[in-house]
C-alpha cells in the first residue's frame, strides 16, 4: 500500500508536482556528465565520493572511472559497493561462488550459461534487473563493472525509471494506476529436469517501498504475461513507445576496461557484440538487495 503522501501516489498531485520539478531541474544531458573518475575504488576520497553521490541522488545511476584496465580483482568492486550501503549480495544460481556473476559469452551449448541472453553475444531488450524475483528478494541496486569490453558492440542505454513515471504519468495518470496493481504481471514458473525451479511471481511493475519508487519490467515477449485488461495494454503499449522513442535524459555509452556502473536498477539495455575467443567480453554483475545509499552525510541522503 503507497502512503498517501508519497509523490508516487497516484493521487497525490501537489506532492507529485513538487517532487517532478525537483526531479528535472539540472537534470543531466549527456552519458559523459554521469563519469567520475576515481584513483582508488576501494578508498574513494572526499570529492570522488560527494561526485558520485550527486549524480546518484539526481538520476538513480552514476558511471566511474578506474585506472584498474583489465584486472579480474573483485575486491574493490566490492569495496566500492559497500561505500554506498551495498552489502546484500542477490546470490542467484548462475552468479559465481562469491555471488558476483561474470557475464560472458558462453557459446557452448552444454553450459548452462549458454541458455541465457546476458551470457551470449545477443542483445537484450530494455530491463531492469530481478524482475522475476519475489518481493523478499528484490533488487533495488546493482553494479556492472567492465573488465573486458568487446571489439565492437556491447553499448548500453539506460534510463532512469523516475523518469519513465514521470513521462507515463504526465501522460495518463491511468498508466500508473494499472502498473501498481498487485497482478499488473506475471512471471511464470521455470521448470527444469528437477520440476519447478522457481515459482511464478505475479505482482506489480511499479510499486514503493520506504519512499522509494521500483519498476519490474522487461520489454521481453516470452517468460511474461501482463494482465489482460484494457487499462494494463494501454499502459504497456505506453511503456513500449516510450522506451523506443529514444526519451530525453536516456544515455547511450559503452563501458571500457575499468569502468563500471553504480545504479538503483536503472532501466537498462546491452546491444549484441562481437569479440574474440581469446579475448572474451567480460562484466562483473552484482545485484543487492540494498538501495544506495549517502553513508557520509546521511542527513544529505
Amino acid at each position: 500500500m503507497i502512503p498517501t503522501h508519497s509523490p508516487f501516489h497516484p493521487d497525490n498531485e501537489p506532492a507529485y508536482q513538487a517532487w517532478r520539478t525537483r526531479k528535472l531541474a539540472g537534470y543531466p544531458q549527456h552519458g559523459s556528465d554521469l563519469i567520475v573518475e576515481v584513483n582508488d575504488p576501494s578508498h574513494l576520497t572526499h570529492s570522488e565520493y560527494i561526485a558520485l553521490w550527486q549524480r546518484i541522488e539526481k538520476t538513480q545511476m552514476a558511471l566511474y572511472a578506474t585506472r584498474m584496465g583489465e584486472s579480474e580483482d573483485k575486491a574493490p568492486i566490492h569495496a566500492l559497493a559497500a561505500q554506498f550501503g551495498l552489502t546484500h549480495l542477490d546470490a542467484n544460481w548462475l552468479a559465481d561462488e562469491d555471488g558476483i556473476s561474470s557475464v560472458t559469452p558462453h557459446d557452448d551449448d552444454a553450459q548452462i550459461r549458454g541458455d541465457y541472453i546476458p551470457y551470449t553475444h545477443k542483445p537484450i531488450r530494455w530491463h531492469t534487473d530481478g524482475y522475476y524475483n519475489p518481493p523478499e528478494r528484490r533488487i533495488w541496486a546493482m553494479t556492472l563493472h567492465c573488465v573486458r569490453a568487446a571489439d565492437a558492440g556491447g553499448i548500453n542505454d539506460l534510463f532512469d525509471h523516475d523518469l519513465a513515471y514521470i513521462a507515463l504519468r504526465d501522460l495518463d495518470p491511468e498508466h500508473i494506476h494499472a502498473l501498481m496493481a498487485e497482478d499488473a504481471m506475471l512471471i511464470p514458473a521455470r521448470e527444469d529436469a528437477n520440476g519447478i525451479a522457481r515459482a511464478a511471481e505475479p505482482g506489480p511493475a511499479f510499486s514503493v517501498e520506504d519512499g522509494h519508487l521500483h519498476l519490474r519490467y522487461t520489454a521481453r515477449t516470452k517468460s511474461i504475461a501482463w494482465k489482460d485488461d484494457p487499462a494494463t495494454r494501454a499502459a504497456v503499449a505506453a511503456i513500449e513507445t516510450l522506451l523506443a522513442s529514444q526519451p530525453q535524459g536516456h544515455f547511450t555509452l559503452k563501458l571500457e576496461p575499468g569502468m563500471g556502473l553504480l545504479c538503483n536498477n536503472t532501466l537498462h539495455t546491452r546491444s549484441g557484440f562481437n569479440d574474440r575467443a581469446e579475448h572474451r567480453r567480460l562484466l562483473y554483475r552484482a545485484r543487492y538487495h540494498d538501495h544506495l545509499k549517502n553513508l557520509r552525510d546521511p542527513f544529505h541522503a
